[in-house]
Parts: structure tokens; sequence; C-alpha cells
């Protein structure tokens, strides 16, 4: 029996009960695909279950205010990831009238949408021919195969897509693309890999050679650059504060957050109280500062480390554009700040 039939097989008797598996919808497909990258599924799905429950078809999806969803995504990261979501939506039923493009062509000039979820879209629910390859495939295929040559290398990327493609069976296309993906995440996972269970050790080329832990090879591309971020909570008498909407187009992205400063070391009060004059000219009037965790918090990005500080400052009047704190849980904030507001107010 072939590579390719001990997949189809295995995932006949093994296939997780997911939600959007429970019929061939390409808006519950899209919806988890785009939700899923960069996301486990027993993290991804407790999201999936409150976007569909909202926003149950692509048109409620597509009049839903940008806010709105950015504060259901709170939480998952990679905000475009949302931003595009929202605008695939608006194009699918302005311009498709709300019926999903049904090739790999024609779904890849969607905002948000690669090579990897066409695919996937492509094949689930509309049965093209077409490869998918995630980090699951990717790592099976590396393994079984003994493919030395890096994922994210242009050779190792052709590779692979050929690869894919040729294993491709001729019929139900897109259940052995999610058996692919199923296999990788279930058995053939990165750091502790279920070898003595595996239908596939006796051709595995990994197993056999005792290089499992070896594969895939991945060219680190990135050096991760270290900041200070110095978030300073206004707080006046009357329980208000201020907060700000990010314009710069990174990936916080017209999410909100408290007024910040930001250092390329850690900065003690004197030197923020310095800072402060050219971030907020109201501080002519009294005020007192107060750091709030003397121990920064230290939050991971891809190309960056945060280290971040909270720092108090209590004045009789903020006014103008002001936020009452109980209204703080309406904005869509980064999860790092969402955490600090909830333990925090």
């Amino acid at each position: 029996m072939n590579f390719t039939s001990q997949i189809d097989n295995w995932y006949t008797k093994n296939k997780r009960d997911l939600p959007w598996r429970k019929n061939k919808d390409p808006y519950s497909v899209w919806l988890s695909e785009i939700i899923l990258q960069q996301t486990q599924i027993q993290q991804g799905l407790p999201y999936y279950t409150k976007f569909i429950k909202k926003y149950p078809d692509v048109f409620s999806l597509a009049i839903a205010h940008e806010e709105e969803i950015l504060k259901l995504w709170q939480g998952l990261g990679y905000y475009s990831r949302a931003r595009n979501l929202h605008k695939t939506a608006k194009i699918i039923v302005s311009d498709y009238s709300g019926i999903f493009p049904k090739t790999f062509l024609q779904l890849l000039k969607l905002p948000g949408i690669g090579k990897y979820t066409a695919s996937a879209i492509s094949s689930i629910c509309f049965e093209e021919k077409q490869a998918v390859l995630d980090g699951n495939v990717f790592r099976l295929l590396s393994r079984y195969f003994g493919i030395d040559i890096p994922i994210n290398s242009s050779k190792g990327i052709k590779t692979f897509e050929k690869l894919s493609y040729d294993l491709l069976p001729k019929i139900n296309i897109g259940d052995y693309n999610q058996a692919l993906m199923d296999f990788g995440s279930l058995v053939c996972k990165p750091k502790m890999a279920k070898c003595d269970i595996c239908i596939l050790q006796d051709d595995c080329n990994a197993h056999g050679n005792k290089t499992t832990y070896l594969l895939p090879v991945k060219i680190k591309k990135h050096k991760v650059l270290t900041k200070h971020f110095n978030f300073i909570i206004f707080i006046d008498s009357y329980n208000n504060t201020k907060i700000e909407q990010r314009n710069d187009k990174g990936i916080w992205w017209k999410l909100y957050q408290f007024p910040l400063i930001i250092s390329d070391k850690e900065l003690n009060i004197t030197e923020l109280i310095s800072n402060l004059k050219t971030l907020n000219p109201i501080l002519s009037s009294k005020y007192e500062v107060e750091l709030i965790n003397p121990k920064p918090e230290i939050h991971n990005l891809t190309h960056r480390k945060l280290y971040i500080k909270y720092w108090k400052i209590q004045m009789d009047d903020l006014s103008p554009n002001l936020t009452p704190i109980k209204n703080l849980v309406n904005y869509p904030f980064p999860i790092v700040l969402s955490r600090f507001i909830k333990s925090y107010f």
C-alpha cells in the first residue's frame, strides 16, 4: 500500500470531528483556515465558534463594523488576518453576490488568501486538484521522504510543491489534504512524534535513519529586536483615562492602546518624566507618577521582544478626549493590554 492510500485509510478511522467539516461550506472552511493560521486548533476553535455564531454567513460578516471584528479577534494575534477577513467578505458580497469563487486562481486574488488557503478551500469545497502545504504537511513529507532541503527556501518550496502534487489521489482530494494535516498534527508531531504507533514507520526515511527530530530543516531569516514599551495609564479623579488608536501599519494597526513611550533601554522614573512632556502637554497641571510593575512584563512577537512597563499618572483633570475606565472593555486592545485591563481595573 502506498503513502497516499495509507494516509487515506488512516483518516477514515481517525479524522477529527471539527465543526467546519460537517459540510463543504466554503464560508466555514475559509473562516476556519484564516483563524487557524499561526494558531493551534485548541486555541482557535473557541474563536471559530464565536465568529460563526455572531457572523453565520459572509453577508453578516461583510456588514459588520471593523472594531467589532477586531474585538472578537482579540487574543489571536496577527490582526491583519482579521482586517483581511473583513475586506474579503465585502468583496465576495459586492463582486460575487455572496458566492465564493471556486478556483485556486480566483481565490488567490482575495485579501489574506495565499497559496495554502486557496488550495485548502478549492480542494476541500470544490475538489479542485490542488495540494496543501502547511507546517504539518511540510514536516510529514520531509520526514517520510527524508528531504533535508530547507522548507522556507525557494528550492525547498518548489521541491515540496511538486512532491505534494504528484502524491494527490484522483478522487476525494479534499479529504486527502485534510488527512495530511491531521496526521501531521496528531501523529507526526514536531517535538513528540508518535513513531511507535505510526502506520508509516516501516517506510519512513527519518524513522529508519533516526533523523526524525532533525527534520524539517528551516533557515532562520530574521533577527529579533528588543524594545521597551512604557504605557502611560492616565487616571483622573472621576475614573477616566486616555486611550488612542494605533495608526501605524504594524501588527497592532487600528487597535487601541494607552499613550506609549518606546525606548531602546529600560527607563527609570526621572527619564520617564523627561519624556512625558513631549507626549502630553496637559502635564503642566499637578500629577503623580507611580510604576505599576517594577519588573517589566515580557511579550514575545515574531520579530520583537517587548519589555513592558505600566506607569500610572494620577491627575485632577484629563480633559479633553476622555474614556471612562468602565468602557475600556468595549475597545479592541492587543492581548497584552487586555490582560492588564482585566487584572488592574
